[in-house]
């Protein structure tokens, strides 16, 4: 049986995820958006891309967000680890280019249940934490009248099965809704008639 959207998104609290493909840093957006309060964003400082502020305020208040920037890979995973124990921050996401094995990933997971916050890690497709609850694939999708629609795929689920949506963010209602195919989607003209 198909799990509903609603049930499991937002996210698990207390528990670590995973995301990758090109719309991974817009899954990460609307989690921050719809989980509130405050998001600790940490990102290696070699990695080129910068986080635009300015962006985020289509999701939530980006005085929100708190951003660290680390020397490597280990020193990332020490800083998720401690922003999800301390209970401060509603979500740590985490940007990584390697796989996080098996034992740091216990690790965060029981950083996150300590703190009750939700990690998210960014990885790049084929990589991922050994230990993540669901693993997430997400990938933006061309529509002329609509740049938030995106394709979102949990390729892997600890507590159900694995699914497929389409959802778009309403700026306006700061949440994601689940686009019907044939009803809501760009270009579609119904059937022949």
């Amino acid at each position: 049986m198909q799990d509903a959207f609603s049930t499991i998104f937002p996210l698990q609290r207390g528990r670590v995820h995973d995301a990758s493909g090109p719309g991974a840093p817009f899954f990460a957006a609307a989690l921050s958006g719809v989980t509130g309060g405050t998001v600790l964003w940490i990102k290696p400082a070699w990695f080129a891309e910068e986080i635009n502020p300015v962006a985020f305020s289509a999701f939530f208040d980006p005085r929100d967000i708190i951003l660290a920037r680390t020397a490597d890979q280990t020193e990332t995973l020490a800083a998720a680890e401690e922003g999800l124990r301390s209970g401060a921050v509603g979500l740590v996401v985490m940007e990584v280019d390697k796989p996080v094995e098996l034992t740091p990933g216990r690790r965060l997971q029981l950083a996150a249940e300590s703190g009750r916050s939700i990690g998210l890690s960014l990885h790049p497709e084929g990589a991922g934490n050994q230990a993540a609850t669901t693993r997430w694939l997400c990938r933006p999708l061309f529509s002329a009248s609509d740049s938030t629609l995106q394709s979102w795929s949990i390729i892997k689920n600890k507590t159900g099965t694995n699914s497929s949506w389409t959802v778009r963010w309403d700026e306006t209602a700061r949440r994601i809704h689940m686009v019907s195919e044939t009803a809501e989607r760009a270009g579609s003209q119904g059937p022949p008639g």
